[in-house]
């Protein structure tokens, strides 16, 4: 790869203004504006495509993990296993108290 003067852009890098570009006749600046037009109309619904799929992810993983934890019943199970216990104690009480 060639060192590059200081200064100067890369010529692959170079931006090619149309309306200052020297040389280019009426109809090149119609066509170079058409195609960027087409590039950007395509880019675009690229990336209205790839918002709607990260969107539709999101909320899938949304409403996975709402339905999941909906299915949870541990906690339950934990609460009804503690009112037991009270229940055995308030009786071993109230027995112990007679």
């Amino acid at each position: 790869m060639a060192a590059q003067e200081p200064g100067r852009e890369a010529a692959f890098a170079r931006r090619i203004d149309p309306r200052r570009e020297p040389g280019l006749s009426p109809e090149q600046r119609l066509h170079m504006a058409r195609v960027e037009r087409a590039l950007q109309r395509r880019l675009r619904g690229r990336n209205v495509l790839l918002a709607l799929g990260i969107g539709a992810v999101t909320l899938g993983i949304y409403g996975y993990t709402f339905y999941s934890v909906s299915q949870e019943r541990f906690l339950d199970e934990l609460e009804q296993e503690a009112e037991a216990a009270r229940a055995r104690a308030r009786a071993r009480a109230e027995s112990a108290g007679s």
